[in-house]
């Protein structure tokens, strides 16, 4: 996207942030006397990693820093080194794709530049360290640095200041708002930062759910407390929005509360699609929102009988975790004659379907649930539109979302007929100082003509949360 231009005049990002010890780590290579294959600095350790010409260009390879590990790039003549896994699931860089400057991730893709290991595409949030480089006598030299530890570093950050009396309210706690709250730090924004949520947890990584139903809400959250204390990020949990006065420039909450706003960043996701069918009330008939949800269903499914509606991603990720518990059947209902059909084809969704089968998932296809069947307030057995009557002890229901913007009606910000907000390219609305971004957006995307389209992913969501900063002002 180019060189971003801040049209913010804060004080300089680096002066405010926290200065890390300079005191060595246990691990530290100043706690070791340097042998013959290294050399002292006043700034750290060099070590001798390999020969000048051991890598072509375009090769790299993870080498020994000390006691660390670093990613070795050879491209244009010149060599790099910069953390070796990936800061969003931490997989081996080493494995994945070198080019023009840049390693993606083999995982999910995230992209880090070769010479500053800053993060250049999602997913992910954090850059990976960089360390720097020499060629002397034939050998290459890679300098430790003692002041930096792990496989993640953020940007320096701007705080708040008391001169500057902005405000900038983000609605929601996705990707795509934690995201631009970072940039908007990284940028030198000094005014103040809210985000407000639903949610009573920080900030969390909602695909996580469905994989590791147990997980607990800390484990999978995408910045620690600190990180928002340090970047003086506020965060107002269990807070409802019911409405946007974009005229007083005001966030109204269920409980009568309310927030001012100079500018706002609207990204509240979708919610599930609900479906009019009898008997949907019943205790565990569940939806998988969020942490509470996810272990009430993760933690007990010991001889249960388990019904999954919905064959895309949810379904699937929920029947896998599934059957690695001692669940006694498994069952998945979708409308299509194949797993992930509409999204992947009949081809891929084959794979998928035997991937399961082989684990034990039983499929009913181009089927639905007609009637969940209760006693005592709980679900016991369903009935499919064909006449089928499966047991259900817990029924989890993946049919997807909707956008989440009802309270956005009477706003006078635009929603298309099915309640997505229409953005331009720098995510804004009609209506000046608001933007809106992730799946709750219809954008004009380039590679589809600057059609107006949604792109519900984790990664876009991303990429809107700092689109926002770099065009969208």
């Amino acid at each position: 996207m180019g060189k971003r231009q801040s049209k913010f005049s804060p004080s300089k990002a680096a002066s405010s942030v926290k200065i890390v010890s300079l005191y060595p780590r246990e691990d530290s290579p100043f706690t070791e006397t340097p042998t013959a294959e290294s050399e002292n600095t006043m700034s750290g350790v060099e070590y001798v990693v390999c020969d000048a010409e051991e890598l072509k260009d375009g090769e790299m390879k993870e080498v020994e820093v000390g006691s660390r590990k670093a990613l070795l790039v050879r491209e244009g003549g010149n060599y790099y080194a910069v953390g070796p896994k990936c800061s969003h699931f931490g997989a081996p860089l080493a494995s994945g794709v070198l080019c023009n400057g840049r390693v993606r991730c083999p995982w999910h893709g995230a992209c880090f530049n070769i010479k500053t290991g800053d993060i250049e595409d999602f997913p992910g949030l954090d850059s990976i360290p960089k360390f720097d480089v020499s060629v002397k006598n034939g050998k290459v030299f890679v300098k430790d640095d003692p002041t930096t530890s792990g496989n993640k570093r953020v940007k320096p950050m701007s705080k708040a200041s008391r001169d500057n009396k902005q405000t900038f309210v983000l609605i929601g706690s996705g990707a795509a708002s934690v995201t631009c709250a970072q940039t908007l730090r990284q940028e030198g924004f000094t005014g103040r930062v809210v985000m407000v949520t639903q949610e009573k947890y920080l900030p969390y990584d909602r695909t996580k759910l469905t994989k590791v139903m147990t997980t607990k809400p800390e484990d999978i959250a995408l910045k620690d407390a600190e990180f928002y204390k340090s970047a003086d990020i506020e965060i107002m949990n269990e807070k409802e929005v019911v409405g946007v006065d974009t005229k007083t420039k005001s966030v109204t909450f269920k409980d009568g509360g309310n927030i001012k706003y100079d500018s706002l960043l609207i990204a509240t996701g979708g919610k599930p699609r609900i479906l009019p069918i009898p008997g949907i009330e019943l205790d565990n008939v569940c939806q998988v929102r969020n942490p509470a949800e996810a272990n009430k269903i993760g933690n007990d499914t010991a001889g249960k009988n388990v019904v999954i509606l919905g064959s895309s991603f949810i379904g699937l990720e929920v029947a896998a975790f599934m059957a690695s518990r001692k669940t006694n059947s498994i069952t998945v209902i979708g409308r299509s004659s194949m797993p992930l059909q509409v999204i992947l084809g009949k081809q891929v969704g084959a794979v998928y379907k035997k991937l399961h089968e082989e684990k034990g998932v039983k499929f009913y296809f181009e089927n639905s649930i007609k009637e969940f069947v209760g006693e005592n307030g709980k679900v016991k057995e369903v009935l499919l539109a064909d006449g089928t009557k499966l047991p259900a002890d817990i029924c989890v229901l993946g049919i997807g979302v909707v956008p989440s913007t009802d309270f956005l009606k009477n706003s006078g910000i635009n929603l298309t007929s099915r309640g997505f907000v229409t953005v331009d390219k720098g995510l804004k609305t009609n209506v000046a100082g608001v933007f809106a971004a992730g799946d709750i957006v219809e954008f004009p995307l380039f590679m589809n003509e600057n059609t107006a389209s949604n792109v519900q992913h984790w990664q876009m969501a991303n990429q809107h949360g700092e689109t926002w900063f770099v065009i969208g002002q």
